[in-house]
C-alpha cells in the first residue's frame, strides 16, 4: 500500500485538511511532521465544521491513528483545547489514536510575546504572522535552546530548564506582557500530566507501522511558498512545508514515499504580506462576497488572484509531484472566461519560474492565457463527465502545463463534492 505525502503548492489554505480527510478512508496512520498552531485545516464532516490547527484531520475517522511528529512544535495549552473541543463534539481522542513526539518542541508564552512584539516593530514591514510564536519557538530549535516535549512531561526537568531559559534571556522580556514564571510552570506542568499518556517515540511507531504493511499519509501544514528556503522570502513560516519536511519532521525516509500530491486552488489566494503577481482586487471581492476566502486561523481575508501557473511549475519541480489535487473548482463558476497566468514579465524579460528573492517577485508583471469560462453551478458533479466542457479544459491545460496528472478534483467542502480522476 502507498505512502504519501500531502502537500500545499501555494502559499496555505489550497484545502489540504478536505484532500487528507477523503483519502484517510484508505489509509491507517495520518502524520503531521511540521508547523504549529498557526495552521488551520476546515474539513467538514457529517454536516459538522471542524477547524483543526494542530490536530491531524484523520482524528475525524473512526479506527484511525494521528501521529504529531518531531518537527511539529507544540503549544500545549492551546493543544489541549483543542482536544477539549474535539471531546464535547463527541470526537474521541485517546493514547490509541493520537500519538505525539517526544522530541517536538514545545511553545511558551514569551514565544507569543517575542513574536507578537516583533512583528508590530516592523511596522510597514510586517511578514503577517499569526503572532502564536511559531517563529521564535522554532528559532530556540536551531539555537539549541529549545524545550522539548520530553522536558515538559518531566516537572522538574521543565522547572530546571525553563528557568534557566529565562535567566539566559534577560532583558529580551522587558516590555512584553507575560504571565509570571510560577503561572507558567503550573499551567505547563498541569499541560504535561494530561498529555503525557500520548508522549512517545513516534519515529520507532512510525517504522513499525510501515515494517506491518500500513499506510502511512503525510498531513502538510502551510504551503510550499512559505517555505523556509524555497518560499518568497523572508515572507515565509519557519519550518520546511515542502516535501522534504515530511520526511525530516518524521523521522520516515523518503525511499518510504510512494507518492506525493500537491493541492492546489482553481485559483490563487495568500494571507499577509508578501507579493502575489495575480491579485486582483476585483476577483478578491467577488469571492469574499460568495462567502470565501477567509482564514481558518485567524479570519483574515486572503488576497486572491488568477491560478499562478509559474508558482505551480516551481513547486511541483521542489516537491516531485505525481499528481495534482485541484480544489475550490467551483468558485470560477458563473464567469465568462477564466484566466491563467503562465509567465511572468520582469523588467523586459520574461520568466517561467519565479525570481529568488521577494523584492524581484514585486516587480513582475503577470502574463494570461486567457480561456471560455462556464455558466452551470459545478457543486453538484461527482464525476469528470459531469462537469461542463469549459471547465474540463481548464484543468487539462493545468495538467498540460505542470506535465503531471490531476488526480483528485474538489467542487465543495464536503466529501461527496469530491471526485478521483482517471490517470
Amino acid at each position: 500500500m502507498p505512502n504519501i505525502i500531502i502537500v500545499g503548492t501555494q502559499w496555505g489554505d489550497e484545502g489540504k485538511g478536505k484532500i487528507v480527510d477523503f483519502l484517510t478512508e484508505t489509509t491507517d496512520v495520518v502524520v503531521r511532521a511540521q508547523g504549529g498552531a498557526n495552521a488551520g485545516h476546515t474539513v467538514y464532516n457529517a454536516g459538522e465544521k471542524y477547524v483543526l490547527h494542530l490536530m491531524p484531520s484523520g482524528i475525524l475517522w473512526p479506527g484511525k491513528e494521528c501521529v504529531i511528529g518531531n518537527g511539529v512544535v507544540i503549544d500545549p495549552l492551546a493543544f489541549i483545547k483543542e482536544i477539549e473541543g474535539l471531546e464535547s463534539k463527541g470526537v474521541a481522542v485517546t493514547p490509541d489514536n493520537l500519538r505525539l513526539s517526544s522530541a517536538a518542541h514545545v511553545v511558551f508564552p514569551h514565544h507569543r510575546g517575542l513574536d507578537q512584539a516583533r512583528e508590530q516593530r516592523r511596522g510597514k514591514s510586517k511578514i503577517g504572522t499569526t503572532g502564536r510564536g511559531i517563529g521564535p519557538a522554532y528559532g530556540d530549535k536551531i539555537d539549541r535552546c529549545g524545550l522539548r516535549v520530553n522536558d515538559l512531561i518531566q516537572p522538574e526537568r521543565l522547572e530546571a530548564k525553563f528557568r534557566a531559559r529565562v535567566e539566559q534571556m534577560g532583558s529580551t522580556f522587558e516590555g512584553l506582557d507575560l504571565p509570571s514564571i510560577e503561572e507558567t510552570l503550573t499551567a505547563y506542568t498541569e499541560a504535561g500530566k494530561r498529555l503525557a499518556p500520548h508522549v512517545s517515540n513516534t519515529v520507532a511507531f512510525l517504522h513499525e507501522a510501515i515494517r506491518s504493511g500500513k499506510q502511512l499519509l503525510f498531513e502538510g501544514a502551510q504551503g510550499a511558498y512559505l517555505d523556509i528556503d524555497h518560499g518568497t522570502y523572508p515572507f515565509v513560516t519557519s519550518s520546511n512545508t515542502t516535501a522534504g519536511g515530511a520526511c525530516t519532521g518524521s523521522g520516515v525516509s523518503p525511499t518510504r514515499v510512494d507518492e506525493v500530491i500537491g493541492v492546489c486552488k482553481a485559483y490563487t489566494t495568500r494571507v499577509g504580506s508578501g507579493p502575489c503577481v495575480t491579485e486582483s482586487e476585483a476577483f478578491s471581492s467577488r469571492l469574499h462576497e460568495m462567502g470565501r476566502e477567509f482564514g481558518a486561523t485567524t479570519g483574515r481575508k486572503r488576497r486572491c488572484g488568477w491560478l499562478d501557473m509559474v508558482m505551480l511549475r516551481f513547486t511541483t519541480m521542489v516537491n516531485g509531484l505525481t499528481k495534482l489535487a485541484i480544489t475550490n473548482l467551483d468558485g470560477l463558476d458563473g464567469l465568462e472566461t477564466v484566466q491563467l497566468c503562465t509567465a511572468y514579465e520582469m523588467d523586459g524579460e520574461r520568466l517561467t519560474l519565479p525570481p529568488i528573492d521577494a523584492e524581484d517577485w514585486e516587480r513582475c508583471t503577470p502574463v494570461f492565457e486567457e480561456m471560455p469560462g462556464w455558466s452551470e453551478d459545478i457543486s453538484h458533479a461527482r464525476s469528470l463527465e459531469d462537469l461542463p466542457s469549459q471547465a474540463r479544459a481548464y484543468l487539462d491545460r493545468i495538467s498540460e502545463i505542470t506535465e503531471t496528472p490531476i488526480g483528485i478534483v474538489s467542487v465543495g467542502p464536503d466529501r461527496q463534492q469530491t471526485m478521483v480522476c482517471a490517470v
